[in-house]
């Protein structure tokens, strides 16, 4: 059964068709990987098909009763709104179901109704009753219960105002708000950015188990081989499906159809000079022998030519960020150590006699749940922060560079271009040149970076980065926003680099590739372990202790 249908939707923006003629069909338990490049119109689809957004050409057809649920990048709710009216705003519906019981067993409670006027109040009771109880009433508490465990939600944030929780944050709630629509219709944009890895895990679960259809946006690869029963790829404004895959194969499997692409495009290549080449010399037989029947079939021929379907040149490789990190001199051994390190704010314990200690070239990851104290342990190790006991020494001759959750971080109103100069110390040509490198290409270069989405902030500082002498990074969640082009560049970027790296990551494939050894960081404690991500996890399971 198809669930949502869209048949030669276009839309445009600013003068400019994002896409045109896009056909795409969602059926009943398909769960499809959005992927494409960063501005492809992956997000604009999503509105479209969500129904935020009506499309500017085509149509979009529906199944009956199909209820629609979508996650957007930016949430956007009542601001007044506590968490827990959040949530529960899902079950809406329900809701008013329950005040209509309610107000019924009022009405039944009334010792002067006639016989009569009881039985008909009876019925009408039963008929709610029955609708409440198929409709999950009685089941209510629980799945909420569930969403708070799954995204780890504290239990005191569910009385705080919407409005004052971070951006992550106000992502994860939106998202519990969704899930628990049970919606037929799943929209998912970049669900897993705020996510630790424990609340990924238990959402791709969720995704598996969800009996409706979903369409998710993400950059995260192990999530899109995990939960996708087919990718469908948007680029260049046209969408082209592979089934029966996630991500892994679905990349090998495009490869193998760009290349099919590439030599019939060859082929017909060759065809056509060969018929150009015919067409040249009937001309000049014609012209010579003053043949009326050389011209003809020479005009034959051309609307031949005319008449072929022309193959586009397959594009076999994208333009990706040009990244290669400048290194300075070596440092000493001892890049950093943290020796019983504490840190509290208020009552709260962050940090608890941390020991840590990273030798010059080792790629080291620490993972822990959102608000174990991670970001605030970088922040020690940089000397942004001081411990409330303990020691945090960076090693002699050691260069670092920090890129953070946001990526750039400064004045908003500063132009690309001289954000760029205030690290770089070049002239405006040279960094212009530096910059498109870095896909920032004309007048992109002044753009403000307020304006700058958070994948540009990022490929912003790390064009800073790649130009400055260091010899050890310090990384905050730094594929965050970048899509999977700019992600395998930084990882080829990062594996070549012969410094020293530390980097607080929730993508599970970036782990793997590049760091050991691992810590894991839980309850204000820091655990240090010699092998990858996954190694490490299979050592705590391993050993029955509970981990991400």
């Amino acid at each position: 059964m198809i669930v949502c249908a869209a048949n030669r939707v276009g839309k445009m923006w600013g003068g400019n068709w994002i896409f045109q003629d896009l056909s795409l069909e969602i059926r009943e338990g398909e769960r499809i990987g959005l992927v494409g490049p960063n501005g492809c119109g992956k997000s604009t689809l999503l509105r479209l098909l969500s129904g935020e957004d009506p499309p500017d050409q085509g149509d979009l057809f529906y199944g009956k009763g199909v209820q629609v649920g979508y996650l957007r990048q930016i949430p956007v709710q009542d601001e007044e709104k506590r968490v827990e009216q959040v949530l529960r705003s899902a079950f809406a519906d329900l809701i008013d179901l329950g005040r209509k019981m309610e107000q019924l067993e009022t009405e039944m409670s009334d010792p002067t109704l006639s016989t009569q006027e009881l039985e008909r109040i009876l019925n009408r009771y039963q008929s709610c009753q029955e609708e409440w109880e198929r409709r999950g009433g009685y089941e209510m508490e629980a799945k909420m219960e569930r969403v708070v465990q799954g995204l780890h939600l504290p239990s005191g944030m569910l009385e705080s105002p919407f409005h004052r929780l971070s951006g992550g944050e106000k992502t994860k709630v939106e998202l519990g708000r969704v899930l628990l629509q049970e919606p037929e219709l799943l929209l998912l944009d970049e669900p897993t950015n705020h996510l630790d890895l424990r609340a990924m895990e238990w959402l791709e679960e969720t995704i598996r188990q969800h009996r409706g259809a979903v369409v998710v946006v993400s950059h995260d690869r192990y999530f899109l081989d995990r939960i996708a029963t087919a990718i469908v790829d948007l680029e260049n404004g046209e969408c082209v499906r592979y089934p029966d895959c996630g991500y892994t194969a679905f990349v090998k499997r495009k490869e193998e159809r760009l290349l099919a692409e590439f030599h019939a495009y060859q082929e017909q290549q060759k065809k056509i000079k060969k018929m150009k080449e015919a067409i040249k010399r009937l001309r000049q037989w014609a012209h010579q022998g003053d043949n009326e029947k050389m011209y003809r079939r020479a005009a034959s021929m051309e609307k031949a030519l005319e008449r072929i379907e022309k193959i586009q040149r397959p594009q076999l490789e994208r333009k990706k960020i040009d990244l290669t990190f400048a290194v300075g001199e070596r440092s000493g051994q001892e890049v950093f150590r943290c020796q019983e390190v504490y840190k509290e704010f208020g009552e709260r314990t962050v940090l608890e006699d941390v020991n840590l200690q990273i030798r010059f070239g080792e790629k080291a990851a620490i993972i822990g749940e959102n608000g174990s104290g991670k970001s605030t342990l970088l922040k020690i190790l940089l000397g942004e922060m001081e411990p409330d006991l303990g020691d945090a020494v960076q090693g002699p001759s050691v260069h670092v560079g920090y890129l953070s959750q946001q990526g750039w971080e400064g004045d908003g109103e500063t132009t690309v271009v001289d954000a760029f100069r205030e690290e770089v110390a070049v002239d405006e040509g040279k960094a212009r040149q530096l910059l498109a490198r870095f896909l920032f290409y004309g007048y992109a270069v002044f753009r403000k970076v307020k304006d700058l989405s958070g994948g540009e902030r990022m490929r912003l500082r790390l064009a800073q980065l790649m130009h400055q002498d260091l010899n050890a990074l310090v990384l905050d969640e730094p594929t965050n926003h970048l899509d999977i082009d700019s992600r395998e560049v930084l990882e080829e970027a990062l594996a070549e680099f012969p410094g020293s790296i530390i980097a607080v990551s929730h993508d599970r494939y970036f782990l793997n590739k590049l760091f050991a050894p691992t810590y894991w960081l839980q309850q204000g404690t820091l655990t240090r372990f010699e092998g990858n991500y996954d190694e490490m996890k299979a050592e705590w399971k391993r050993r029955g202790i509970g981990a991400e």
